[in-house]
């Protein structure tokens, strides 16, 4: 075993990668670490695939369902979680198994992130309140005068985007796009990582969240499915339509997978318990 290890799968939606995590856990003295930007929310643990009452049963999971659906998350914070859960664990003897989809994750704990301070909470209180009086469009312009890069990047409707950009900018009078042009910290260098991804074709990834879609038909908190459940769309419309969302969602993450991420070990089929996948990881830990 290396001498502080850290085993990524990545893959993505109803690739096995979750199952193959369990099954590196298992094997090799680890515990399995959420990578995923859905998985982190409480209450929708259907739709986003979180780790079931039985799967977690047969190996510890951590950093799973941490927050209320109310509640923002973000790259930073949870980076911040998984480097303390991974030091936590190499301290215990025990190999951090970091398993998800969600590629702005997997690279920030892969190569780092932008070294962006801490923005000022009355900075960030004084634009909440200009959202209550102004128009969205106000805030907009007021940063394409202040940064007219980074605007370009940002949807002007896209009020999360708007307001963190100006929080950055009039925190710490630099522009976003001259700090994202600054070195990034990596927050865990001493690590050695193994990163595998799994990336079947995407006729077999479609079929299979076809399937799964079909298994949450009843769940809360789903956009689609509460247009159903509010009368505004038959409900097997709108189960159609959360389908396609979730195959868009599954093609994006694996074209990120295939062009973006390097690694180790490349699985093309879906882990459905091939020993063949644990034979070629263990030779690599």
């Amino acid at each position: 075993m290396k001498q502080n290890p850290v085993l990524i799968i990545a893959g993505p939606t109803a690739s096995g990668k979750s199952a193959l995590a369990i099954a590196a856990a298992r094997a090799l003295n680890g515990v399995v670490l959420n990578c995923d930007s859905m998985q982190i929310y409480k209450d929708i643990p259907i739709i986003a695939a979180t780790p079931s009452t039985q799967e977690k049963a047969q190996v510890e999971h951590r950093l799973f369902e941490l927050y209320d659906v109310t509640k923002r998350g973000n790259v930073v914070e949870w980076l911040d979680l998984c480097v303390a859960e991974i030091r936590k664990l190499w301290a215990e003897g025990c190999l951090p198994v970091v398993v998800g989809g969600t590629g702005m994750y997997i690279d920030a704990l892969l190569n780092g992130i932008t070294p962006i301070p801490e923005v000022n909470p009355q900075v960030r209180e004084e634009l909440r309140r200009r959202l209550q009086t102004e128009n969205l469009l106000n805030l907009y312009f007021e940063l394409k005068e202040k940064d007219f890069e980074i605007s370009q990047k940002i949807n002007k409707n896209d009020k999360t985007r708007i307001v963190r950009a100006l929080e950055i900018i009039n925190s710490t009078g630099k522009k976003v796009s001259e700090w994202y042009k600054a070195p990034l910290i990596k927050k865990l260098p001493e690590a050695e990582f193994t990163v595998v991804k799994i990336v079947p074709e995407i006729a077999v990834i479609e079929q299979r969240c076809r399937e799964r879609l079909d298994k949450a038909m009843k769940a809360l908190g789903v956009p689609e499915l509460s247009l159903a459940m509010k009368g505004e769309m038959p409900l097997a419309q709108a189960l159609e339509l959360a389908k396609l969302h979730t195959r868009q969602y599954a093609k994006r993450q694996r074209t990120w997978l295939r062009n973006k991420l390097q690694a180790d070990i490349v699985f093309d089929d879906v882990y459905v318990g091939q020993p063949e996948f644990m034979a070629k990881i263990a030779n690599l830990m």
